[in-house]
């Protein structure tokens, strides 16, 4: 039999696309929302925290709320602590506060030494007073002056109107006398009565004050009990509830796209649902740019029963799982509700397509590829190929390769491998 020809045809290289053009422009587009924001205003409650004393080593933990008194969002861009003995609690920030919209931030002090000292939380946001200072301070003592049972008060939920009153007793620990000088309630739906001070407590007296919360809206605030002389603290918290105040149900929950190529853009639909009375939601905002709210004009008002709908935008970057969420900022009893997303970006496989002439007289083609153009190659496939067409499934990105082809009869010989090598640039 006649031993084929070499294949002095060239060999056709596909193009393949990667779209990433459009998915950058929308993140710039997002991006340029936040900025819009302007004339609000950040407050506290408390507008200062005062740890008392408390044994080096040991941890307190008391409650502030930040409201936006303003008439627009702010986007709290960081939360900072000014000495190391003070920390916050863990914020997913860029956090949107909605106009009337607040947020609760636990402040820790865990004294390194005796004695006393300060430091302030700082909330950085585009709020007309960019920079939202609460003031701290703590003792660390080597014995506490005196106990406080319990050591923290929370009277869960007290209706808008009404006011729920707890006991806290005060006892001196120590071996000498002490005298408390007075107290003081701080956080505006909090008030503090018991006997008249000045007041001493001989070894192992006790005190009992009432500490009452009148809430004057919804949501969860935070306050402190302050006995002055042995600087002691008592953190306080509540929860303002509303009778008229309706439920805003969020489906599907969790919300799962599945399986989404990098470069493109999955979507689902999501379906708010007042119940119980009508739900104004007046923001929203998504923890991942990877997943966006499309087509939310807000405030949008739901009234009793009746439901709205969403489109979900998943625009993975990388291949792997990934998860975000959602949060909806309303007039609900859950005033910020929050939906759970999911994911998985599967990464977009390269390949190179081959072609070439057929050759008379032959069982079967092989293909030979190189990273460089003088070899050496190797076969990349792994039986004859019948067809004149391969596609190289196995490339990496920004690599070159370099590629050959050879026939064989059915005697088993093999020609010499096509030239000139056909080049591919993978992206």
């Amino acid at each position: 039999m006649r031993l084929p020809q070499s294949i002095h045809r060239s060999l056709s290289v596909h193009s393949f696309h990667i779209q990433t053009i459009g998915v950058a422009l929308l993140f710039l587009i997002i991006g340029s929302l936040s900025a819009k924001a302007s004339f609000a205003q950040l407050t506290s409650s408390p507008s200062s925290l005062r740890f008392g004393g408390l044994d080096v080593g040991q941890t307190e933990t008391s409650m502030v709320t930040v409201t936006n008194a303003g008439t627009t969002s702010v986007t709290v861009t960081e939360i900072t602590v000014s000495n190391l003995v003070f920390a916050v609690s863990n914020e997913s920030l860029p956090l949107v506060l909605p106009a009337g919209g607040s947020f609760n931030v636990s402040v820790s002090f865990t004294p390194a030494a005796t004695g006393w000292t300060g430091g302030t939380v700082r909330f950085s946001s585009n709020a007309s007073n960019p920079s939202l200072l609460v003031n701290l301070g703590g003792m660390g003592v080597k014995s506490e002056p005196v106990t406080a049972s319990p050591a923290m008060l929370s009277f869960g939920q007290v209706m808008i109107g009404a006011s729920g009153t707890l006991p806290v007793v005060i006892t001196n620990a120590r071996t000498s006398k002490i005298t408390i000088s007075a107290v003081q309630a701080t956080g505006a739906a909090f008030s503090v009565s018991g006997p008249t001070f000045p007041l001493a407590l001989a070894v192992g007296q006790s005190v009992t004050l009432s500490v009452a919360f009148a809430p004057q809206s919804a949501g969860t605030v935070g306050g402190s009990l302050f006995v002055f002389g042995p600087a002691l603290n008592v953190p306080l918290t509540g929860t303002g509830a509303t009778a008229a105040a309706g439920q805003l149900i969020i489906a599907p929950a969790p919300l799962n796209f599945g399986n989404v190529a990098v470069g493109s853009t999955g979507m689902q639909s999501l379906t708010l649902t007042a119940s119980g009375n009508s739900v104004t939601v007046s923001s929203a905002s998504s923890s991942s740019s990877q997943f966006v709210l499309e087509g939310g004009a807000f405030p949008v008002t739901i009234a009793a029963g009746q439901s709205v709908s969403y489109n979900v935008a998943f625009m993975p970057q990388a291949g792997g799982a990934e998860s975000g969420s959602l949060s909806f900022f309303s007039n609900a009893s859950d005033s910020n509700a929050i939906e759970a997303l999911l994911g998985t970006g599967t990464a977009q496989q390269n390949s190179v397509n081959l072609f070439w002439n057929s050759t008379e007289d032959v069982v079967g083609y092989n293909v030979y590829r190189s990273m460089s153009a003088a070899g050496p190659y190797s076969k990349i496939n792994s039986g004859l190929e019948s067809s004149t067409a391969y596609t190289d499934t196995t490339v990496g990105a920004g690599n070159t390769y370099y590629y050959a082809a050879t026939s064989v009869n059915s005697g088993g010989q093999e020609s010499a491998r096509s030239t000139p090598p056909v080049e591919a640039v993978v992206p």
